[in-house]
C-alpha cells in the first residue's frame, strides 16, 4: 500500500514537472517515451551558417559571397544535390558558384530556410518576397513555395498585385494566381491606372483583360492598353488591341477616343459599330463582377427591388418570419405578364444560380418565369417554369450570364391571382450541374423535406413519414404512408420540376404481404405519364 502511494505521488510529481518544463515555447509537448529536440537541431545547424565554419562551397550573388556546406544543401534540395555532386565543375572542392537572376537578400533568406527550416516574411519588401518565391520554385521547395504564396495572398494591394500576378502566372501557382485575379476583378479601374499595370508581361496582361470578370468600363480598358503599348513599344500592339471589346463602347467613344489612337483600322471600328447596331443587347460580350458562392442580391452589394409591391421584404434575408400579412413581396398576376418583381443589382454581374422562396404557409403552388437584362429593354429568359407547379424553395441553375436586372413574373397561383416571393438570392456557383431542356438533372434524392418536397395526397400518422429518410423505425401503427386500394393514391409534390430518371420505394414489409402498383409523373397534376408498371408483378420490400 505504501509503495503504491509512493509511486503514485512521484508519478504525479513527474507529470507536474514535465508539464512545467514543456511550457517553454521551443519545447513542444511530446508523448512519454518520445524525445523531440528538432528545435535544438535547427539552432545548431543554423549556427553553421552564421559562423561560416567548415564551409566547402561558396556562392556569389551580386558580388556578395555566401559560404555554405555541400552536404547540408544536398540533403535539403535535389537541385543542389545534382549541382554539387553531379561531376560538373561546381562539384570541385572549394568551388565558387556565381548565381544569376536573383538578389542577395532573397538568397540570404533561402539559405536561412535551408539550414533552419524557418523564414521571416513580414519584414521584407514585396520585391524581395517575389525573388524568394522564385528561388523556392527554381530549387524545388514546394512547401516553401506554398507558404510564401499564402503570405503573399494576405498582402495584396493595388501597388503589388500586378507584379505578384506576373510571377504567379510564370510559375503556375494556381492559388496565388486565383487570388490575384479575384483582387484585380474587384478593383479593376484602380489596377488599370496603377504603375504595376505598365510592367506586366504581355501574357499576363492578356490573361487579365480577356477575363469576362475584369469589369471595368471598356473605354478605361482601351486607354490603359494604349498606355501599356506606349511603354512596351517592341510588343505586337495589334494582338493587344484585339482584347478590347469594341462593340461595348459607344459611338462617341469609338470615333473620338479609339479612332484618333491609330492603333485600330477604320474597318475594325466600322465592324464594331455594325455589331452594336445589329445585335441584341444581351448578345453582346459584356463584362461583369464575379463573386463566387456569395449572394449578391443584398444591400451590401447595392442591390434593390425596383418593381413590385412590398419591396422591402424581398432582400432583407429573413426567411422565417412571414405569414399572410407580411414578410413577402408580391405582384398581381395578369394575362399579358406585364407585372412582375424586378431586382436591380449593384453593378453588372456574372450569375448562374438563383434561389427564391415562394410563400409556402399552406399547400398552394405557383408558376413563374425569370428573365435577365442589362438595360431593362432587352430581356433573356433564363428560367421558364410557367407550365409547372412549384412550391417553397426554388434552386435554379442556368448557363452563366452577365446581367444588371432580374425580373420574376408569376403566371399562376392555385389559390388566387397574386404572386408572392418571400426571399430572393442570386450568385455565381462553381458547383457542377447538368441541365436538360432547361431543367435541372439532380444527382441525388430530391424527394426530401430539406428539398421542400411534400406529400399532398395519402394517409399517414405523420405528414412527412414518407420523406423523412427513416427506413428503420416503422411498424403496424406508424412510419408509413398508405391509400385504400381502388381509391385515391399517394402523391408527392417536388418543390420544382426536375429531369429525373430513377425512383426508389420501400414497401411496408413487417409481415409477408406483397404489393402491385404503378407510378405516374406529372408537371401540372392534370396530364400524367406512367413511368413504372408493376401491376402484374408481385413486389415486396
Amino acid at each position: 500500500m505504501e509503495v503504491r502511494t509512493f509511486v503514485k505521488d512521484h508519478i504525479n510529481d513527474y507529470h507536474l514537472f514535465y508539464k512545467m518544463s514543456n511550457s517553454h515555447p521551443l519545447r513542444p509537448f511530446t508523448a512519454v517515451g518520445e524525445i523531440d529536440h528538432v528545435h535544438i537541431l535547427s539552432e545548431h545547424i543554423g549556427a553553421l551558417l552564421i559562423g561560416e565554419e567548415y564551409g566547402d562551397v561558396t556562392f556569389v550573388v551580386e558580388k556578395k559571397r555566401f559560404p555554405a556546406h555541400r552536404v547540408i544543401l544536398a540533403a535539403r534540395c535535389q537541385y543542389f544535390r545534382a549541382l554539387l555532386y553531379g561531376g560538373m565543375r561546381e562539384s570541385q572542392p572549394e568551388a565558387e558558384i556565381p548565381l544569376q537572376d536573383t538578389t542577395a537578400e532573397a538568397f540570404t533568406m533561402l539559405l536561412k530556410y535551408i539550414y533552419t527550416g524557418r523564414a521571416t516574411l513580414t519584414d521584407e519588401k514585396e520585391e524581395v518576397l517575389l525573388d524568394f518565391l522564385s528561388l523556392a520554385h527554381k530549387y524545388g521547395f514546394p512547401e516553401l513555395e506554398d507558404s510564401t504564396s499564402e503570405y503573399l495572398c494576405t498582402i495584396l494591394n493595388i501597388q503589388n498585385v500586378c507584379m505578384t500576378f506576373d510571377v504567379a502566372s510564370l510559375y503556375s501557382l494556381p492559388k496565388l494566381t486565383s487570388m490575384c485575379c479575384m483582387f484585380m476583378d474587384r478593383n479593376a479601374q484602380e489596377v488599370l491606372s496603377s504603375e504595376g499595370f505598365l510592367s506586366l508581361s504581355k501574357a499576363a496582361l492578356l490573361n487579365i483583360v480577356l477575363r469576362d470578370s475584369f469589369a471595368a468600363p471598356e473605354k478605361d480598358i482601351f486607354l490603359a492598353l494604349l498606355n501599356w503599348c506606349k511603354h512596351n513599344s517592341k510588343e505586337n500592339h495589334a494582338e493587344i488591341m484585339q482584347a478590347v471589346r469594341l462593340p461595348l463602347m459607344s459611338l462617341t467613344e469609338l470615333l473620338n477616343v479609339v479612332r484618333p489612337s491609330g492603333l485600330l483600322s477604320p474597318d475594325a471600328i466600322l465592324d464594331a459599330i455594325k455589331v452594336r447596331s445589329e445585335s441584341r443587347d444581351m448578345d453582346l460580350n459584356y463584362r461583369g463582377m464575379l463573386i463566387p458562392e456569395e449572394n449578391i442580391a443584398t444591400m451590401k452589394y447595392g442591390a434593390q427591388v425596383v418593381k413590385g409591391e412590398l419591396k422591402s421584404a424581398l432582400l432583407d434575408g429573413d426567411t422565417q418570419n412571414y405569414d399572410l400579412d407580411h414578410g413577402f413581396s408580391r405582384h398581381p398576376i395578369d394575362d399579358d405578364c406585364r407585372s412582375g418583381i424586378e431586382i436591380k443589382l449593384g453593378q453588372p454581374s456574372i450569375i448562374n444560380h438563383i434561389r427564391i422562396l415562394l410563400w409556402d404557409r399552406d399547400s398552394r403552388s405557383y408558376s413563374y418565369f425569370i428573365e435577365v437584362s442589362m438595360d431593362e429593354l432587352d430581356w433573356i429568359r433564363v428560367i421558364d417554369h410557367s407550365q409547372y407547379l412549384c412550391r417553397s424553395w426554388q434552386k435554379l441553375y442556368f448557363p452563366a450570364r452577365v446581367c444588371r436586372y432580374i425580373r420574376i413574373v408569376g403566371t399562376h397561383n392555385t389559390v388566387n391571382k397574386i404572386f408572392h416571393i418571400v426571399a430572393f438570392e442570386c450568385m455565381f456557383t462553381n458547383k457542377t450541374f447538368t441541365l436538360e431542356k432547361g431543367l435541372l438533372v439532380p444527382m441525388e434524392n430530391v424527394a426530401t423535406i430539406a428539398d421542400c418536397a411534400s406529400v399532398i395526397e395519402g394517409v399517414s400518422r405523420s405528414r412527412n413519414a414518407l420523406l423523412n429518410g427513416d427506413t428503420k423505425n416503422y411498424d403496424w401503427d406508424s412510419g408509413y404512408t398508405c391509400h385504400q386500394l381502388g381509391s385515391g393514391a399517394i402523391v408527392v409534390q417536388l418543390a420544382q420540376p426536375y429531369m429525373i430518371g430513377s425512383i426508389r420505394l420501400l414497401l411496408w414489409d413487417c409481415d409477408d404481404r406483397s404489393y402491385s402498383y404503378y407510378v405516374e409523373v406529372s408537371t401540372n397534376q392534370q396530364q400524367w405519364t406512367m413511368v413504372a408498371d408493376r401491376t402484374k408483378v408481385t413486389c415486396k420490400t
